[in-house]
């Protein structure tokens, strides 16, 4: 059955102009330039003072204050030709908010290597194979992933040649070619397993080995599970060595690499980052100066010929239908342009605001680079002090990197809960956790402290926290459970 009501609602709705300036919030310096050109691209009245054709402020000034009677069915054109504010931004003539000088040519530099990938298949054509031995050795080295495994199955790849490829082909054939590529450089390559990692390490080139280094591959193909969780005394009773024995053995052990992709850039897939500042601190005797990357103010105007364009509409005593067409596109566009132009002085003050926010909270911080002089500090500490909402302060956080003498840091490296010491003081979690790592560090490891020691530990220095939080920033640190830090 239909009916009909009447319902009062309150809903907030974020403007086009809100929109666009939240996600030029979230964006870095890094990837402010390509955003730049892509809204120049989009839109002709968007223009960069670079490409600006050769007329004079003075004389666009001058021309645009011209002003005539208009019917009542005309189009109000006088804020377009009267409003001059977006033929130079504002915040263009703020000097002191630039990193660099403006003239600077900054390009991020690119890397140019041999992937990973590219290796093992260079590698593939200096052996002698048939075609079909050619075509299993391309599978196997499209099946290792990034870190240097084989993590596909053999026979899923048995499936594999069949579909994709119309190759009939059986999981010996696949093994027979899988052991010559194990073979490739790096040592290690196409494991199917941690285990089978560190034997064909062990055994790389089928050279006869030494005492310990035949002890170390006992240790990982009959006792790898005794070995991994490092119970010691049960390897010395089933092998019947010494501990010394032992531990010459396990020192082969570690100069093997379980990442034997880890050399070839990251495993050839992945992109170095190249991180660029979006704040510089300067630390001049004491005064610290924040400046913002000149990045972060890109030269933007409104294009002069859309301007002409309305002051030659508005001047024309006889108007088709064709040119108010053509103007209210043009007004769409300028709209457009000088929307963005608000939104990039917009973001400048908001990131700007934010981090003299920060570095007000942090201040001892930015003076010294002690770590333990981090203040608690969350999302809401700021956003009460700069008046913003907490997701605006979120956005601001997120990818953005401050330069400082110490070193460059993620402004999220400055965020962190609070916990009351003994004293009743406050101090951030990252200083608890400083604390927990410099005692791990200093610990006997023949027998290293267990979480409730951790704990006792930390209350002796006046942090005066649980087992189950000490074991949380353990997991955090990625520091091992004690028994796996054991050493011997």
């Amino acid at each position: 059955m239909l009916r009909q009501s009447l319902q009062q609602k309150l809903l907030q709705k974020l403007s086009p102009q809100q929109i666009q300036l939240m996600k030029l919030l979230q964006v870095p310096t890094a990837e402010l330039e390509s955003r730049v050109k892509e809204e120049i691209e989009s839109n002709p009245a968007l223009q960069d003072r670079k490409d600006e054709k050769s007329t004079s402020e003075d004389e666009f000034g001058n021309e645009s204050q011209k002003e005539s009677e208009e019917k009542p069915d005309d189009i109000d054109l006088s804020e377009y030709l009267t409003d001059d504010e977006y033929s130079t931004p504002d915040y263009r003539s703020h000097s002191s908010n630039s990193s660099y000088h403006d003239d600077d040519d900054k390009v991020i530099p690119i890397e140019m290597h041999t992937s990973f990938h590219e290796h093992l298949l260079n590698q593939v054509g200096l052996l002698r194979l048939s075609e079909k031995d050619h075509a299993i050795a391309e599978q196997i080295v499209g099946s290792i992933g990034d870190d240097g495994y084989m993590r596909r199955e053999l026979r899923a790849m048995v499936n594999d040649m069949a579909f994709a490829q119309n190759i009939t082909v059986t999981e010996d054939d696949i093994l027979k070619i899988l052991k010559r590529v194990q073979q490739f450089e790096p040592s290690g390559v196409a494991a199917r397993s941690l285990q089978e990692c560190l034997l064909l390490q062990l055994k790389r080139g089928n050279t006869e080995l030494d005492e310990y280094e035949e002890l170390a591959y006992t240790i990982i193909k009959k006792h790898f599970d005794a070995f991994a969780k490092k119970h010691y005394t049960k390897l010395e009773e089933k092998l019947g060595i010494t501990r010394d024995d032992l531990r010459y053995a396990i020192e082969e052990i570690l100069k093997l690499n379980p990442k034997p992709a880890s050399a070839y850039s990251g495993g050839g897939q992945r992109i170095k980052q190249y991180i660029v500042p979006d704040f510089i601190i300067e630390n001049n005797d004491g005064d610290l100066l924040l400046k913002l990357n000149s990045r972060n103010a890109p030269d933007l105007q409104v294009n002069r010929d859309f301007m002409t364009m309305m002051k030659t509409y508005k001047e024309t005593k006889k108007k088709s239908k064709e040119q108010k067409e053509a103007v209210m596109f043009i007004k769409r566009k300028l709209d457009s342009a000088k929307w963005f132009i608000e939104a990039i002085k917009q973001r400048q003050q908001t990131l700007l605001g934010t981090m003299n926010t920060i570095l007000d909270y942090q201040r001892e911080f930015f003076r010294t680079g002690d770590e333990m002089e981090l203040r608690p500090m969350i999302l809401k500490d700021i956003a009460e002090v700069t008046g913003l909402d907490i997701s605006t302060v979120s956005r601001v956080a997120n990818s953005k990197y401050v330069q400082t003498e110490f070193g460059t840091f993620s402004l999220k490296y400055f965020f962190s809960e609070s916990l009351q010491t003994e004293d009743g003081e406050e101090a951030s979690t990252r200083e608890v956790k400083r604390v927990l790592q410099n005692i791990v560090e200093a610990e006997n490891k023949l027998k290293p402290l267990s979480d409730q020691k951790l704990m006792e530990g930390l209350k002796d220095e006046g942090y005066n926290i649980a087992r189950r939080t000490v074991a949380k920033y353990r997991e955090q640190l990625n520091i091992p459970v004690a028994r796996l830090r054991k050493e011997i």
